[in-house]
């Protein structure tokens, strides 16, 4: 069903229209529709690519020398002898006429910060750096919640060269110990605690034992975020905060640097092992984050961006770039639920924000959870909503246009730490079809193929891949010297150094994109291979049932397994009648193999701290591997989940 399609005024006046005509103006080439622009812009990369870099007026250094180099992925070099800096190109776009950020914490009051003043702080921050010997390359870490301090902090190191990563403060000590002794940072930025669904959580102790664990640390930078008066004490070399911002400074200055400089390091979940430590580059995702941002989310000059995400999640890496279009990025700080489900929604009203970016499983828990957002506040600012994280099922696509805003264009995106943004998402010029990404995105060039490595027909599911390289793939891992485990991780499943991202995808007749969940966590029933997405979404629409989560486990007799976990909403119990209405949905909506063995109770769902189920450390604790070996509780959202499994893993 077509649940929103751009009208008149949108289709002549965004930012992806601006980019074709001026292709036709001074390129010559005319594109008949989004589909062959998609065609040009995924085979003639070179092409393309340089087209962007020139569309935007990229402020190089010194020139490149030549847009690609390479034989094959991952050893293909882009815009070999230019310098630039991802940080000057935000300043770029700096401006009185609105603020550059607004934020608030939860039960807080919004405040804005101007542009002048993200500007002073960074370059006083930034001397701080210098002057306590940060260098290009030099490392820079936080521990940190979504609020201004981890943005003037990040733009500052970035405006060195030095290297950002980060972690929100509801870590533990070891995982981001795991995390942080990989790059081994010489500077540490930390709150004493922060509060989270009404409460507070003083983290004081915990980043004593991180500063512990991290030898490599000549300054610790302390943020009494949740008291004034709180100090950090057994730790040696610490400084405040403020003080930092009151070092002397002649301004903001940006080194220039090689364009695949680092410029962060993301990280794997690290469910079940280290995290692995994802480099990005200044030019790789200057380039891509200028294309998706304008292109794919048409965000425009004084708009307010907005993604509820942690400094942990690649989404706020994402946010930060909204800076790029010279747009005011809205940041949250707390529970999306708290005091309860309208949290959001009431921050929405009063920001204002025109693009609201949230997670997959946001959007179900407010479907369920009953709240209707476009009866209760003001949504006339709204321009889109973005859901990523996991598959968004048709049920919430309906739910956004009936009781969010019935004229919103909801833009459902997939992507990943891997490439710090989106390979699939939003279209200013297509339709929003209920249940469907709306496109693959310019430069991306996706195919969905089989074991085989065919490329699969419309409408076929298969595995996603990526043909073409793209700029902000990852440069490298880090203590990863000769690659092996970059190219272990993408590039191994299919010969020819074709990039295999774990998900199954189905691209449909009119190119539109639905992903059935992640590979790795495929159910193989009975030969058939089917993804967890499909059976998710309809087990949604079931108003009993708040979460749930299925495996299936393989026997040594040739049998199998596939029970369902589920977790009920309050007052409803599982019983014979809900047992068998999940197996009729399941039965008609789908086929008679995705309906599971069993059903079984459990007090929660387990997530990782990015919000992703943890399916395949579940199959692996119940296939009698050791918890240790399983997961890791450092990174997830509520291990105290994993406990039922653990029981259970004994009774098998």
């Amino acid at each position: 069903m077509k649940l929103w399609s751009p009208d008149a005024a949108l289709l002549e006046e965004n930012n992806l229209t601006r980019y074709m005509n001026w292709l036709r103006a001074t390129r010559g080439l005319e594109f008949a529709d989004y589909a062959a622009l998609w065609r040009w812009s995924s085979t003639e990369i070179a092409d393309f690519w340089e087209s962007v870099w020139d569309y935007f007026q990229v402020r190089s250094h010194s020139p490149y020398n030549k847009v690609l180099t390479g034989n094959q992925m991952p050893e293909y070099q882009w815009f070999e002898g230019a310098t630039l800096n991802y940080a000057e190109h935000v300043f770029r776009m700096k401006s009185d006429a609105h603020p550059a950020i607004c934020w608030q914490r939860e039960g807080g009051a919004l405040h804005e910060i101007s542009w002048a003043q993200l500007e002073q702080d960074t370059a006083a921050f930034a001397a701080f750096l210098r002057a306590a010997g940060v260098q290009a390359g030099d490392r820079v870490a936080g521990f940190l919640p979504n609020g201004p301090q981890a943005i003037i902090a990040a733009l500052a190191s970035l405006s060195l060269g030095a290297v950002w990563s980060c972690c929100s403060p509801d870590f533990g000590a070891s995982s981001v110990a795991d995390r942080f002794q990989q790059i081994e940072p010489k500077v540490f930025i930390s709150v004493d605690g922060y509060t989270y669904g009404g409460k507070s959580f003083d983290k004081r102790a915990v980043v004593a034992d991180i500063c512990g664990l991290l030898p490599s640390l000549e300054k610790i930078v302390f943020i009494p975020y949740l008291d004034p008066e709180n100090r950090l004490s057994g730790v040696g070399n610490v400084v405040l905060w403020d003080d930092t911002l009151r070092t002397p400074n002649t301004g903001l200055q940006f080194t220039a640097l090689p364009f695949e400089h680092p410029i962060w390091v993301l990280y794997s979940s690290g469910t079940t092992g280290s995290p692995k430590a994802i480099t990005h580059s200044h030019g790789g995702n200057l380039l891509e984050h200028l294309k998706y941002l304008h292109f794919h989310n048409d965000l425009r000059v004084g708009e307010r961006f907005f993604w509820f995400s942690t400094t942990g999640w690649m989404m706020w890496n994402f946010t930060l770039g909204a800076l790029l279009s010279g747009a005011t990025i809205v940041l949250y700080d707390g529970s999306p639920g708290y005091p309860d489900m309208n949290a959001l929604w009431a921050l929405a009203e009063s920001a204002p924000i025109h693009h609201f970016g949230t997670s997959a499983p946001y959007l179900i828990a407010c479907m369920k959870s009953g709240i209707t957002p476009g009866k209760s506040f003001n949504m006339k600012h709204l321009r889109s909503i973005g859901s990523t994280g996991s598959p968004l099922p048709p049920e919430a696509f309906a739910y956004v246009y009936e009781h969010i805003h019935p004229e919103v264009w909801l833009s459902s995106m997939a992507g990943g730490t891997d490439v710090c943004t989106a390979w699939v998402g939003g279209n200013p010029l297509l339709p929003v079809w209920q249940g469907e990404i709306q496109c693959r995105c310019l430069g991306c060039a996706m195919e969905s193929w089989d074991e085989d490595g065919q490329a699969m027909p419309a409408g076929a599911v298969g595995e996603m891949v990526v043909t073409q390289p793209m700029p902000s793939m990852p440069v490298f891992f880090w203590n990863d010297p000769d690659g092996s485990k970059y190219r272990g991780s993408y590039f191994e499943h299919y010969p020819g150094r074709v990039w295999r991202h774990g998900d199954w995808i189905q691209i449909t007749e009119r190119e539109t994109v639905v992903i059935l969940g992640r590979s790795d966590a495929t159910l193989n029933r009975q030969g058939v291979r089917i993804g967890t997405a499909e059976i998710y979404r309809e087990v949604d629409k079931i108003a009993d049932i708040r979460d749930c989560l299925i495996i299936n486990l393989e026997r040594a007799d040739g049998s199998d397994w596939m029970p369902m976990f589920v977790a009920l909403n309050p007052g409803f119990e599982l019983n014979d009648d809900l047992k068998k209405r999940v197996a009729q949905s399941l039965r008609s909506a789908c086929s008679p193999r995705h309906v599971p063995d069993e059903l079984i109770l459990v007090p929660d769902i387990p997530y990782t701290i990015s919000g992703k189920k943890m399916e395949t450390p579940v199959k692996k604790l119940l296939q009698g591997r050791p918890a240790d070996k399983s997961y890791n509780p450092d990174s997830m959202r509520n291990p105290e989940a994993m406990q039922f499994f653990k029981e259970l893993a004994l009774n098998l």
